[in-house]
């Protein structure tokens, strides 16, 4: 990902929070030597300042065969919002788009069913009680014929976070008065993702 270094963001507590916080996706892998895509929730842990991304595939999702061999790219992205020219204190300028987006590259490795049940139940369970713990009881009440069916028709993963990129494009090379006004007008908007960013534009200044 081009990073210019005034919009570069390094720490990885940040980071890591904000891919918990927009962690729907979008992993690509390379097969055959083409790019391939999968829009999926994923679990981000931390442990030992290691991060590791968990989730899971349809069986028939071939995506999954590139798993192991070489290395894929999680990217994860959040309220963007278009900024307008006339914001800006001289008239010849043009207009951009303001974003945060996060990269993480690492090998998945394969988890099955049949290969490693325990690993498996786990990773189900760690899904659960990311996006919705008062469901794991009905999960668990469900019979096992219709579990081991649905298990069996996935294919789950785990990637340790080998880099991590950060790119927070919130006008940060621009003067404090053409922030103030990309922010403002961002926070008047009807927009709520417009509205975010202008959020983030806030919590930047000092």
């Amino acid at each position: 990902m081009y990073i210019p270094s005034a919009f570069r963001e390094d720490d990885p507590e940040k980071l890591v929070a904000f891919m918990q916080a927009h962690s729907f996706a979008t992993l690509v892998s390379t097969t055959d030597s083409l790019p391939v895509a999968s829009h999926i929730p994923l679990v981000v842990t931390v442990q030992d300042n290691v991060v590791k991304l968990t989730g899971h595939l349809a069986k028939q999702n071939p995506q999954w065969q590139a798993f192991g061999k070489h290395e894929s790219l999680a990217i994860f992205t959040g309220a963007h919002a278009y900024i307008s020219p006339s914001l800006y204190e001289k008239r010849e300028n043009v207009p951009t788009w303001n974003y945060v987006a996060v990269h993480a590259y690492g090998i998945p490795q394969i988890i099955t069913r049949a290969g490693s049940p325990e690993l498996m139940d786990k990773m189900m369970e760690e899904t659960i009680d990311t996006y919705e713990s008062e469901y794991k009881a009905q999960w668990h009440e469900l019979s096992d014929s219709y579990r081991e069916g649905m298990m069996s028709g996935i294919v789950g993963f785990e990637m340790i976070v080998t880099r991590l990129q950060g790119k927070y494009k919130l006008s940060q090379n621009r003067s404090h008065t053409e922030r103030h006004n990309v922010a403002h007008s961002l926070l008047e908007s009807t927009d709520p993702a417009a509205r975010e960013v202008g959020e983030m534009m806030q919590q930047l200044e000092p």
